[in-house]
């Protein structure tokens, strides 16, 4: 069992330790040496503190020893996005444009929160230059590969998160989610991530992306992330934008399957187009969750493909993070994004407002459309994960990643709570995700449904080879 620590579920891990079965310090020790070994070849670390690591899972062990544990995670080996602040550690974002030399003094809430409940933070994985695509390379970072195959992309932005979850790095880890950037990784990787309702997990500071981003679980397993969800989901002052904390335990009522749900699938939310052996796979998922008692309705929310909406609100917020760089260092920017700058000096104040209004109409059309429904279920991605180091599958100067990724970034513009759950492989071997997605505000209901599918499969007991 010592070889194979660094897999374990964190609530399996948490179960043992109270049992003083396991040491948080052994966990932590296989935990660092598994990034030891494979971390060279996927590149899915940015920042690894090894000695504040241990120092954390010593102090963990002796309050385990004690039955006084810190909170739900204690001694849980954790990562953290290098877009979400830790204390001490520089959060470069990924940009050669952000100086390190400045002082460090904050975490940003959901860190905070892990750290007071006794989460070992292990270090910081890889982002794209501010979060910006969906995919994972960056300037300063270089490329993030698929531990399924290492000439692929694990996805972004928070690809670094998800292929070290993937590669047995640790059992949870932050990511953030502004156009898909938990959700799109999650599928690509074959992990499970959860984004949640805007303003359930609070954040600070407020990303540049305005009131599209979110931060959530990325873990191996689904009720890893509802455990996770019980710490981050605490709440914030500095987070205006935040919900009235409510107090629910996202590990009550896990169980309940989904018999007499009323789920509305829609295969290619009317407008993409899905690569057949990704569509064939999500339709044997929904096919379970029928036998399992749901009631599947094959139907589409109705709406035009919101890419255009969500291109100026998201070229604009790059603009207003980027725009008035001085010239030196928009020359360190990845191409890419300063090209997404420059188009974006192309857009209006109308255009803005134009897209807002467009976003609230799109917010009331969904709101009206899950009346009928409990969740709605598609495919996380329409094509399986393409090479790495490439910004898309096809060249296109004006899409980048939004023309590959029509199921994630609608439900960013509704602030939907939705998730990402592994439905299968290609007969490549690559991860195919299951998108579930649910109203306002139910979280629950979307974990609840994603544990429901997960104890009827196995694909997230799978794991990948590693090999060199």
């Amino acid at each position: 069992m010592t070889d194979d620590l660094n897999w374990l579920s964190a609530t399996k891990l948490v179960k043992a330790y109270k049992k003083k079965k396991l040491s948080p310090v052994d966990m932590t020790r296989a935990c660092l040496a598994q990034i030891a070994r494979h971390d060279k070849k996927i590149n899915a670390m940015c920042l690894v503190d090894e000695k504040a690591a241990l120092k954390q899972a010593q102090a963990s062990e002796k309050r385990w020893h004690k039955g006084e544990p810190l909170g739900a995670v204690d001694g849980v080996p954790t990562l953290v996005k290098d877009l979400i602040l830790v204390k001490g550690w520089p959060t470069l974002r990924g940009s050669k444009t952000v100086d390190r030399n400045q002082a460090w003094d904050h975490d940003g809430p959901s860190v905070a929160r892990l750290r007071e409940e006794g989460a070992v933070l292990l270090g910081l994985t890889t982002t794209p230059e501010f979060g910006w695509k969906g995919v994972t390379d960056s300037p300063l970072t270089g490329i993030t590969r698929n531990p399924w195959d290492t000439t692929k992309t694990p996805g972004g932005s928070s690809g670094g998160s998800s292929a070290a979850v993937a590669a047995g790095y640790a059992p949870l880890a932050l990511g953030t989610d502004g156009g898909g950037s938990i959700r799109i990784p999650a599928g690509f990787s074959g992990i499970f991530g959860h984004k949640p309702s805007f303003g359930r997990v609070p954040a600070w500071p407020l990303s540049p992306f305005g009131t599209v981003a979110h931060t959530g679980p990325m873990t191996r397993r689904v009720a890893d992330a509802a455990l996770m969800m019980n710490v981050i989901a605490k709440p914030d002052l500095r987070d205006w934008h935040s919900l009235p904390y409510d107090g629910r335990d996202y590990g009550k009522g896990l169980d309940k399957g989904v018999k007499g749900l009323r789920i509305a699938f829609s295969p290619a939310l009317g407008h993409a187009d899905v690569d057949p052996e990704v569509a064939e796979a999500v339709q044997k998922a929904v096919n379970i969750l029928r036998a399992q008692g749901a009631k599947i309705d094959i139907v589409d929310p109705g709406f035009p493909d919101p890419g255009p909406i969500f291109r100026v609100l998201w070229w604009s917020g790059a603009r207003a993070l980027l725009g008035r760089l001085p010239a030196a260092k928009k020359k360190l920017l990845d191409p890419g994004l300063a090209d997404v700058v420059k188009q974006s000096l192309e857009m209006t104040p109308e255009d803005y407002f134009d897209a807002v209004k467009a976003r609230g109409a799109l917010g009331t059309q969904m709101r009206q459309f899950m009346e009928k429904y409990d969740l709605l279920v598609t495919p996380t991605l329409p094509i399986p994960a393409f090479d790495a180091g490439k910004l898309s599958p096809v060249d296109d100067g004006t899409g980048k990643w939004v023309n590959w990724t029509p199921f994630s970034y609608p439900f960013n513009l509704t602030q939907q709570p939705a998730a990402s759950v592994p439905c299968g492989f290609t007969k490549a071997g690559l991860p195919i995700g299951l998108h579930i997605i649910g109203r306002m505000f139910d979280d629950a209901g979307v974990l609840r449904a994603a544990e429901a599918y997960e104890d009827a499969s196995d694909w997230h007991k799978r794991r990948p080879t590693l090999e060199g």
